[in-house]
């Protein structure tokens, strides 16, 4: 009985594993979409994973960030850098999604 119990545990982790990874993709893809089309990010950053080459904003592939601070810097704006989340120009949401995005693209 214990064994039972133990692989129905492991099969229900390995499921919800499975479907975080999806999740993951589907989260990507869609910042991602924001990153390239939306908002409009790859026209000023270089981010080597969107394929992205502009040259106005630092190049996202060698800048320093956290999730806070990368978070800030899209809601309020630099310079020419709009104020995605102040201006409403991107939901709360999406936000979220292209810095999900962004921080997990670096490098890559």
């Amino acid at each position: 009985m214990k064994i039972f119990k133990f692989l129905l545990i492991s099969l229900g982790v390995t499921l919800i594993h499975i479907s975080s990874l999806f999740a993951d993709e589907a989260k990507m893809a869609k910042g991602l979409e924001i990153f390239n089309e939306t908002a409009g990010c790859a026209a000023c950053h270089v981010l080597k994973a969107a394929g992205s080459e502009g040259n106005v904003g630092p190049n996202l592939d060698t800048v320093a960030m956290t999730k806070e601070s990368l978070t800030e810097m899209v809601v309020y704006g630099l310079g020419v850098m709009p104020a995605f989340g102040e201006d409403e120009i991107l939901t709360k949401e999406e936000i979220d999604t292209v810095v999900y995005y962004v921080l997990n693209s670096v490098g890559k």
